[in-house]
């Protein structure tokens, strides 16, 4: 490669600016034709339009087509920078209709009691959803979230009850206690580890008492049992004490509830994620794997409902109304005895209650007079001819 001297690139540079010098002061005033602007185009750029002028400048438009003519100016509208542009409207949503509002409980209103910790809390609320249109139940949630059997020092539900069921006068009564109950258990000056046999001896002790106050007033009292929860160990402990309710409101005359089912999935393991009252998969339980979300609380109360409505009857009804002699449906009348059909009364244990002994389908078949196909071939071993044409048809004469 040969390298030049630099006087030689000196003369260059000079050369190139004295061309663009010439070249610029022979420009004429006037718009250079289009074959002419061709090599200004090459060197300088493209034509400018209107936009890439200043707005103080006036703005000319080029266009080759008109052979370096000039055009007037194109009037411009004023911008108005303080314009807001409109926004799009955006479509409706679909209107949610209202939640209706809670019935007004009649004055007579049969009342369930719900007490117990934190998970009857969850029950008494869910109740509280479900009846909420039944004018004749109403639901008295009078749980406490740390309470239990174990601990008396906090709340002792033992001399508490008597006093609610007082006050209150329900027609059933919830318990639902056990989880705050995987504890050292204090009775006469000692205490007693949980789940060792002085302790489960008392704590048997204390659900007696406590259910003996329900139904010693005659009033039905269900008892919820514990839900699975997501630590093994609570789950295996949840399982002990279920057995113990379940086997003492057995003895007692109490209904015990059963939850279980509804928490955990076909192999009994536990669930965050399942059915809800509908159906309908969604969240069930909380992060913790001991509390409920909203939907869980209905599925609980779900299982304490039906016991409630089976009790309560026609009043847990939405359509129940508070009826006085003024609003008491017309009756319809009687029948006389002579519209009556008289019949015969018939023994329940009479085996002959329709003049038959046989089962249907014990008397012979009835005789025919003309061989069945299945006859010939059972009785005496001959087949029914071929159907005519067909490739076993052998009777004289069959075309082939």
């Amino acid at each position: 490669m040969t390298i030049l001297p630099a006087d030689s690139h000196k003369r260059r540079y000079r050369r190139a600016v004295l061309l663009i010098v010439a070249l610029t002061t022979a420009l004429p005033l006037h718009p250079a034709p289009a074959s002419a602007r061709n090599l200004l185009d090459m060197l300088f750029g493209g034509p400018r339009y209107e936009d890439d002028y200043p707005r103080y400048e006036p703005r000319r438009r080029y266009r080759p087509e008109d052979d370096g003519a000039i055009m007037e100016p194109a009037p411009r509208a004023p911008r108005n920078r303080g314009a807001v542009r409109a926004a799009t409207p955006r479509p409706a949503l679909p209107a949610v209709p209202p939640k209706p509002e809670p019935v007004a409980k009649l004055e007579n209103a049969r009342k369930v009691l719900v007490v117990g910790d934190f998970l009857a809390g969850n029950v008494g609320s869910g109740l509280e959803t479900t009846f909420e249109g039944s004018p004749g139940v109403a639901v008295v949630d009078r749980s406490d979230g740390s309470s239990g059997l174990v601990r008396d020092d906090h709340l002792d539900w033992q001399a508490a009850l008597p006093g609610l069921i007082d006050e209150v006068k329900p027609a059933i009564v919830v318990v639902m206690l056990g989880a705050n109950d995987r504890q050292m258990m204090s009775m006469g000056g000692t205490k007693e580890k949980f789940r060792t046999e002085a302790w489960l001896k008392e704590y048997t002790a204390r659900i007696d008492k406590l259910a003996g106050t329900v139904t010693s007033r005659k009033l039905p009292l269900l008892w919820v049992g514990l839900p699975a929860f997501q630590s093994p160990s609570l789950m295996a402990d949840a399982v002990t004490l279920n057995a113990l309710y379940r086997s003492e409101m057995e003895k007692l005359g109490g209904e015990f509830v059963d939850v279980w089912d509804g928490f955990v999935d076909e192999e009994g393991k536990f669930i965050v994620t399942g059915s809800d009252i509908n159906g309908q998969q969604v969240r069930l339980r909380g992060s913790d794997g001991i509390t409920f979300t909203k939907a869980g609380k209905q599925k609980l109360a779900f299982y304490v409902e039906r016991f409630v409505r089976r009790h309560m009857g026609d009043i847990a009804s939405p359509d129940m109304v508070n009826l006085d002699a003024g609003s008491l449906p017309a009756l319809s009348m009687t029948p006389s005895p002579a519209d009556t059909l008289q019949t015969q009364p018939i023994s329940l244990i009479d085996p002959n209650l329709d003049g038959g002994k046989d089962l249907l389908g014990a008397a012979p078949a009835p005789a025919t007079l003309t061989e069945t196909p299945r006859d010939k071939l059972v009785r005496r071993g001959e087949l029914p001819d071929a159907p005519a044409g067909r490739i076993d048809d052998y009777r004289r004469g069959a075309t082939r």
